[in-house]
């Protein structure tokens, strides 16, 4: 398969053009030829030194992740970003990112893998960003405690020694939990509009400061369950409909514990 329809295929199933008004992330194709061929993509969640040398060690034609090289333009090709560029060029690996519409595809997105294994259902888009959502909102199967619902997110892959991620909880919603909003990586700022959807609780990554008094007087709980943590969902999600695309994979985790 050509680079130019692997990639046109990545951005019809995740509506990328949707976010491109509201990302600071350059999604789609942002280091490679569009005329290269495709045998082997390799998947990850960060685009870091780290990470292509892995995808270099697995004979990768092509790098996909969620956290890419350019967000708002690259101005200078030094420092950091010369290093990464030059070692996706040195190997021969495109660089291909898809951030917030990988975050709020309902059935691809970190959200929605999240959603899956809190095992919600009648699902939404949830978190308005411009006239895109990054994130989803549904119905716990049957009511859950906070304590349950931990004990499903500190399974997910987030320390760099394989451990589980332990998560913060902010525990000032009802004892049953039956509503959920999810918005994957740094999602605090949702927490309004969670509550004005009726949710009993916000699953995100990472918070802010202020988060513990705004939950708390809104009465709702809220999870911290890692920002890699949380945002792993979507790559392995591209991975398995690349393989069904007939291309090898590999998935390559690199937990960095926050």
């Amino acid at each position: 398969m050509k680079l130019s329809e692997y990639v046109d295929r990545l951005d019809d199933r995740l509506d990328t053009a949707a976010y491109a008004d509201v990302d600071a992330s350059a999604n789609g194709l942002q280091v490679g030829p569009d005329d290269a061929e495709v045998e082997r993509v390799a998947f990850a969640v960060d685009a870091a030194r780290a990470t292509i040398e892995a995808a270099a060690d697995a004979d990768a034609d092509v790098l996909v992740v969620h956290h890419g090289l350019s967000w708002g333009g690259i101005e200078r090709v030094t420092g950091r970003t010369h290093d990464r560029i030059a070692a996706l060029v040195e190997h021969d690996i495109a660089l291909y990112v898809s951030h917030l519409p990988l975050d709020g595809h309902q059935e691809l997105g970190n959200a929605a893998g999240v959603a899956e294994e809190i095992g919600l259902s009648e699902r939404e888009p949830f978190g308005e960003m411009g006239p895109a959502t990054v994130g989803t909102i549904g119905e716990t199967t049957e009511p859950r405690s906070a304590a349950e619902i931990r004990e499903t997110l500190d399974g997910f892959e987030g320390q760099p020694d394989g451990e589980a991620s332990p998560t913060r909880v902010l525990d000032f919603g009802p004892d049953e939990i039956e509503r959920v909003a999810v918005v994957t990586g740094s999602g605090v700022d949702w927490l309004d509009e969670a509550v004005a959807g009726d949710a009993d609780a916000l699953v995100t990554g990472e918070g802010k400061q202020q988060v513990y008094h705004d939950a708390r007087e809104a009465g709702i709980t809220v999870f911290l369950a890692g920002h890699y943590a949380t945002e792993t969902f979507g790559v392995r999600a591209l991975e398995s409909l690349t393989a069904d695309w007939g291309v090898e994979t590999t998935y390559l985790p690199h937990p960095t514990g926050l």
